[in-house]
């Protein structure tokens, strides 16, 4: 379990982080969220040692890292694919990471064999392709069996089959029981990966709850309605209360219908008598969620070729 108690990280006036607090449980995949600067690699640094908070604490396993001992066995992470000397091979980086904590150097081929890199255990890393240094350092994550796991962006430029599987891999190494905390800029990717998200902005939680229940809290879910009638079952939908906007986003015009189901929006047409073309409701999406959460938390923004103000996630562009 990794557990975050006011955690604070202030660059004199400006905080980095701003009394983080929540838990990240085992048995699933939680998903790590925030807008470009949001916060999100400091956080994990500060989790792992490698930055002192200005306040609060993170606690790994019930304590903070610099007090663990041999702490590949307790804590493993992959924060950057190409921490590795250049001209060492894939097994001689490992046996380095072993022999400091250590772990046999017989769990070198294990983990090798366990991401897919046995064949070229003993190439340099220098010469791997951006996919080979995240499976390395997946590796090197689980060098010494550890029940918690941190993984900053394991995804990013990976092609297709690299995404699904990462995504497969750590997904069984929350079903065996380990705590695994991810962060991502790819939302559609976190939805398919993650069960719980946490999602920070400007250094401050947002949300700590399941994917679902963030969707479902931030986002609204519509039917989308077209018809040779539309004055008339817009006047019908109106009259019963509910919410309805036009839809200019296909060739011909429709209505968009707010928390309503086909099923109701079906019925009032059928029972008066006016005709559909098109009846199809439209679930909100974790994309949907985290940009009305965070809008206003966004560092940076780019302003699109219509003049409108787009967020940027980092790392995405």
């Amino acid at each position: 379990m990794i557990e975050l108690r006011g955690l604070t990280k202030a660059y004199g006036p400006t905080k980095a982080v701003d009394d983080l607090t929540f838990t990240v449980k085992s048995g699933v995949v939680t998903g790590f969220l925030g807008p470009n600067g949001a916060g999100k690699s400091t956080t994990m640094r500060m989790i792992l040692g490698l930055d002192r908070p200005t306040a609060g604490q993170a606690l790994v396993d019930g304590k903070p890292y610099r007090e663990l001992k041999d702490p590949l066995r307790t804590v493993g992470a992959l924060l950057d694919a190409k921490w590795v000397h250049p001209n060492r091979s894939a097994r001689a980086h490992l046996q380095w990471m072993a022999a400091s904590n250590s772990i046999p150097k017989s769990r070198v081929d294990e983990v090798l064999g366990l991401v897919g890199l046995s064949e070229v255990a003993g190439k340099k890393a220098g010469g791997f392709s951006l996919g080979m240094s995240q499976r390395l350092g997946l590796a090197g994550a689980l060098l010494g069996d550890p029940k918690i796991l941190l993984f900053d962006e394991p995804v990013n430029g990976l092609d297709p089959e690299g995404i699904v599987w990462i995504r497969k891999f750590m997904q069984r190494l929350a079903s065996e029981g380990r705590t695994v905390l991810v962060s991502s800029h790819l939302l559609t990717e976190m939805a398919l990966t993650a069960e719980n998200l946490v999602v920070i902005g400007r250094g401050r939680l947002i949300s700590d709850s399941s994917v679902q229940e963030f969707v479902d809290r931030s986002s609204e879910s519509t039917v989308r309605v077209r018809s040779p009638q539309l004055d008339a079952l817009r006047s019908v939908l109106t009259s019963q209360g509910l919410t309805v906007r036009e839809d200019g986003t296909g060739a011909a015009p429709a209505l968009v219908v707010v928390d309503s189901t086909t099923d109701v929006i079906g019925g009032l047409a059928g029972s008066n008598g006016i005709m559909l073309y098109e009846l199809a409701s439209h679930q909100g999406s974790l994309e949907d969620a985290f940009m009305k959460l965070t809008g206003d938390d966004v560092q940076y923004q780019a302003t699109g070729v219509d003049g409108a103000q787009n967020n940027s996630m980092g790392g995405a562009l």
